[in-house]
């Protein structure tokens, strides 16, 4: 009943009387005076006007499945939120849910992480009230061979999201991580169970530096926040709404037509890496390159001293003035 009640006073444009309330959610008005009181005693500000009824005057920066679900406009991105306090990883819980048999589209989310996940089994760092740390549970009918092209989706989503919502363009180092001043704000960890030719379910876990101040010694020149890039009084959930809109828009085009068409131009005007000289690291093979952009299927093209173009599936890849690369 919480999200029912924030949606309608989020929603109206001015005062919903307890009658309506009532109502519309056929309880009684004890019941919605207890919600509302639970309501301000996590910090939202509502008005109470004898003869008018209930103002939403303004929202903390709260992670919860109601404050999400009462933000969400999706069909079924986010069609279940699940929310824990407190958190192994999100990807993790997602992926024993996703076992467990939970629908297309399902949202974990914590408010903080204790053994949060990053690529190639890295730490991402997850302290509580400062980020968003949430993995979406997929169950695409694609080829495993295409999954890679769904945490482009994701990184792209995720930009935009943070356009939306902040103002501030974000760029995209390929191809998952956002970036700004040439600090890392949000990385991305996809995971999946496959057989050879289909795919069981695929996790894409997400992770948002909002309002750190301070990172680790080793991360301090590496990372940054949205707070730190200057953004002023970001809403982690209605950033969570907005990249969970943006990605189910993305996501149904993309089973349309089986490429990244959608986003491929406003990709590459946005990637970090293109244009730029480019260090690619692969096992036992490392050369330097200039970077051309990404193709329709998300790989990023380099082209070599000797003028070869390369197609980069996978991997770590270095651009200079990014990340301390000089």
């Amino acid at each position: 009943m919480k999200k029912e009640i924030l949606s309608m006073l989020r929603s109206a444009e001015g005062y919903v009387s307890g009658q309506q309330l009532c109502n519309q959610l056929k309880v009684s008005r004890t019941a919605v005076w207890k919600v509302i009181e639970q309501l301000k005693a996590e910090g939202y500000d509502i008005e109470a006007v004898h003869g008018k009824g209930y103002h939403l005057v303004s929202v903390p920066d709260v992670i919860s499945q109601a404050e999400i679900e009462s933000r969400l406009q999706t069909k079924w991105a986010g069609c279940s939120v699940f929310y824990c306090p407190v958190i192994d990883s999100t990807n993790v819980k997602a992926k024993r849910l996703a076992e467990e048999g939970v629908s297309h589209g399902t949202l974990v989310v914590a408010g903080h992480q204790s053994a949060g996940k990053g690529r190639r089994g890295r730490v991402w760092e997850s302290p509580e009230g400062t980020g968003i740390y949430m993995t979406l549970i997929l169950r695409p009918g694609i080829k495993p061979e295409q999954a890679p092209m769904l945490t482009v989706l994701m990184a792209q989503s995720v930009a935009d999201a943070i356009q939306t919502v902040t103002g501030i363009t974000p760029g995209i180092k390929w191809p998952n991580d956002i970036v700004m001043d040439g600090r890392k704000i949000c990385g991305i960890l996809t995971e999946m169970s496959t057989e050879m030719t289909w795919i069981h379910y695929v996790v894409i876990g997400v992770g948002i530096n909002v309002h750190q101040q301070t990172f680790p010694e080793e991360l301090k020149d590496k990372a940054s926040s949205l707070d730190l890039a200057g953004a002023q009084s970001v809403k982690r959930a209605e950033l969570v709404a907005e990249v969970m809109k943006r990605f189910e828009i993305y996501y149904e085009q993309f089973e349309k037509e089986g490429d990244l068409s959608v986003i491929w131009e406003r990709y590459n005007e946005m990637l970090v890496n293109r244009d730029r000289e480019v260090r690619v690291l692969e096992p036992g093979h490392e050369y330097t390159g200039h970077a051309i952009g990404i193709d329709k299927n998300g790989e990023l093209l380099v082209r070599r001293e000797n003028g070869q173009v390369e197609t980069i599936y996978a991997g770590e890849v270095s651009v200079r003035g990014i990340y301390g690369y000089v």
